[in-house]
């Protein structure tokens, strides 16, 4: 039997539970990857907590995951290109791939890099993307100053990356013990809390450009009062605020394909884009590593290894 990560209704990290649940096959034009990692992201918390059921219903009862890198273990009908013992790196739409094995259509996988690991190939999917689309919104160009909330998370950490690649200056706001990481990768941080504008203001005297907000509450106001023009600013946690202010809200939606994914390994296997990883849990843990995330301030992605 394989196993995978269930909920059955929405609640607490108490309702997630780690279930035995039947070999998988592979339909035609499908494989099935026996998962190496497949980190977490705080969307699928939001989820579980039926935070986004208008935008993201669940149907119960629900698995976990979009994000995986494995061993392909069987191919299905019709597919080539890829062979049973093939490592790759991919995506599920099913929520879905926080379990032993995943079933996805061939369509969904790209070959892992031999010089990437196991822990960056399993968390690129849904923050690579989101952070691809997150800067492509914002239209950066060299010379430009962006501000990016949350800057040394699971997706704002590639969003400064991504953005300095650009030659952008990049003010990060996030809390004094990623300062150091955030200048060994070119940007100016800024301490969250009271006085952030001043400080903003300060960092950046020529103005702000652009701002992405990777966090949440009150950001997206916080560029208005900038001078940051909304077609500007993308968010990818206040929803309310697209309505509010017209800002865009542009995720991992805008940019979710293979490609962008296959890009993303190949800058994470050259060195020339650092995913941090903040720790990795079994499986079996998964409560363990849900309840680390929804504590916030976590630098880098949690991977489950199942």
């Amino acid at each position: 039997m394989a196993q995978a990560v269930k909920f059955d209704r929405y609640g607490g990290i108490d309702v997630l539970n780690v279930v035995e649940i039947p070999e998988p096959v592979a339909g035609p034009g499908q494989l099935v990857v026996q998962v190496v990692a497949a980190s977490i992201n705080p969307g699928e918390w939001k989820i579980r907590q039926g935070l986004l059921h208008e935008r993201w219903p669940a149907t119960f009862p629900s698995g976990q995951g979009s994000d995986f890198a494995g061993r392909v273990v069987a191919v299905g009908d019709g597919v080539s290109g890829v062979a049973v013992g093939d490592e790759v790196v991919g995506f599920s739409d099913e929520r879905s791939s926080q379990a032993t094995h995943v079933v996805v259509p061939v369509g969904q996988v790209t070959p892992k890099p031999a010089g990437l690991s196991w822990d960056v190939a399993g968390s690129l999917y849904v923050a690579g993307t989101t952070a691809f689309a997150a800067v492509r919104a914002v239209s950066p160009e060299a010379g430009d100053t962006v501000v990016v909330s949350g800057a040394a998370g699971g997706v704002g950490s590639l969003v400064v990356q991504l953005l300095r690649a650009r030659e952008v200056t990049v003010v990060g706001i996030a809390g004094p013990g990623n300062h150091e990481w955030l200048r060994s990768v070119g940007a100016v941080p800024v301490a969250y809390g009271d006085g952030l504008a001043d400080r903003i203001r300060a960092a950046a005297p020529d103005g702000v450009d652009a701002f992405i907000d990777t966090y949440g509450p009150d950001y997206v106001e916080l560029a208005i009062d900038l001078g940051v023009k909304p077609d500007r600013i993308d968010t990818i946690a206040d929803f309310a605020a697209v309505a509010k202010y017209g800002v865009k809200a542009e995720g991992s939606g805008a940019a979710a394909t293979i490609d962008v994914v296959a890009g993303l390994a190949d800058l994470a296997a050259s060195g020339k884009l650092d995913v941090p990883i903040a720790g990795t849990y079994p499986l079996s843990e998964v409560r363990a590593a849900y309840s680390e995330l929804e504590a916030g301030h976590t630098h880098g992605k949690i991977v489950l290894r199942p």
